[in-house]
């Protein structure tokens, strides 16, 4: 078993100004991922300068929560190890090893199960978790090129895109065995699951256009233009719209979950918008540019980007505790 012990933080929240508003930002640092440096810098919102940038394991590429928000999972897919960070202040608690190739990591909405999609090992790794800890259940082959997930909310099945091959693959996770796998387009990348997980949304970097898959009949059912190299997904907490992330295009377009229609694009980005994290208010969306080395702050009153922020080389995962909610089924 590996151990996690997540560590409890209590704390009282001090009001900071985010600098390009006067809203308020509880105590803590934005967490960005710096893939190809091997390294994670710490943001501090109030002055939205780095603070700091520390060595952790090779290509740090996404991260999540714990369920109870004690700690930050970032996943070192390289080094084959996760690195838990204070999910406030960004600094190390602990470390874990011998996690192989955890490229893209999710917990399942209940908690049961921990996966991970190993993107160079071709294979999918579910473990059990309990408590602190998590044990692995099945290693299970799945080809080419495993990166993002999604869940049912019932935490039944998880759901893989394969980049390589261009399917989407359903894994049963009481018995860690493969469903069914279907084409859904080229590259498919980031997963949405729409509220009343009705159906999946599925980025297409390889194209223009967010697939739109009815998973129960196995049928691509509509395609959403957006933008070359649709590739992530984060809710924008009203209900009603996810934004997805156009790498080639250099834009973000609003999705309407419930029309299943594009709502508008945010445009006058810098090179590859990649993953995005929103604040409480739900006033800023902080995106990583993987192609420029940059972190940048969208007014989403005005949809304008209003500052870039200098990191490491290809950011990607990005966080801070002060956020607004992401469903359980799309990565809590």
């Amino acid at each position: 078993m590996r151990n996690f012990g997540f560590l409890k933080v209590f704390g009282a929240a001090l009001a900071a100004a985010i600098g390009v508003s006067s809203a308020a930002w509880a105590d803590g640092n934005v967490v960005v991922l710096n893939s190809a440096d091997a390294s994670i810098s710490l943001i501090d919102p109030a002055s939205q300068t780095v603070i700091d940038t520390f060595p952790v394991g090779k290509e740090p590429h996404h991260l999540m929560a714990t369920p109870d928000n004690a700690s930050l999972i970032v996943a070192n897919s390289v080094s084959n190890n996760l690195v838990f960070l204070d999910p406030k202040s960004g600094r190390i608690q602990h470390w874990v090893e011998h996690i192989e190739d955890p490229y893209q990591i999710g917990y399942s909405p209940d908690h049961r199960w921990f996966v991970t999609t190993g993107l160079r090992l071709d294979r999918v790794d579910v473990y059990r978790a309990v408590g602190d800890t998590i044990e692995l259940a099945k290693r299970v082959p799945l080809a080419t090129m495993p990166s993002h997930m999604a869940f049912t909310r019932d935490s039944t099945t998880a759901f893989v895109t394969l980049q390589v091959s261009g399917e989407l693959a359903a894994i049963d996770l009481a018995t860690q065995t493969v469903l069914w796998k279907m084409k859904v387009g080229p590259v498919p990348a980031g997963l949405w699951m729409t509220p009343d997980d009705r159906y999946l949304l599925v980025g297409m970097t390889g194209a223009d256009y967010v697939a739109v898959v009815d998973w129960r009949t196995r049928t691509v059912v509509k395609t959403i233009h957006t933008g070359k190299g649709a590739h992530n997904f984060r809710s924008l907490d009203d209900g009603r719209h996810v934004a997805v992330s156009n790498r080639v295009a250099n834009t973000i377009s609003i999705i309407d979950e419930l029309a299943l229609t594009n709502a508008g694009d945010i445009t006058g980005l810098l090179p590859g918008p990649d993953d995005m994290e929103l604040s409480a208010d739900r006033r800023y969306l902080w995106v990583t540019f993987r192609f420029a080395k940059h972190v940048g702050i969208i007014d989403m009153n005005t949809r304008q980007l209003v500052k870039t922020i200098p990191v490491g080389r290809s950011p990607h995962g990005i966080y801070f505790h002060d956020r607004a909610p992401v469903t359980a089924a799309n990565g809590a």
